[in-house]
């Protein structure tokens, strides 16, 4: 499966839900805890332009948080991003 990375913080419900969708399509993600760390926060909205939690990385390409992920799964895009990111 391709490389996924997700920036969360710890008790965010949205991040919770990313994280199980991501597991229940047996997906495999680089997961990066940001609680207590303002700086990197900063610098990924200062890169995303995105200012929530999660952030989602197929590959290099940022897809959004969770609704965008959810929308991606629902719509069968996901699957391909995933697919086109295999290495």
């Amino acid at each position: 499966m391709g490389k996924v990375k997700i920036y969360i913080w710890t008790h965010c419900p949205f991040c919770i839900s990313a994280l199980d969708l991501l597991k229940q399509k047996n997906i495999l993600a680089e997961t990066i805890i940001l609680d207590n760390k303002p700086k990197e926060l900063q610098e990924l909205k200062s890169t995303t332009k995105h200012y929530t939690v999660p952030q989602i990385f197929i590959g290099s390409k940022f897809i959004g948080g969770y609704t965008e992920l959810a929308q991606l799964n629902s719509s069968g895009e996901l699957d391909a991003l995933i697919n086109n990111e295999q290495g």
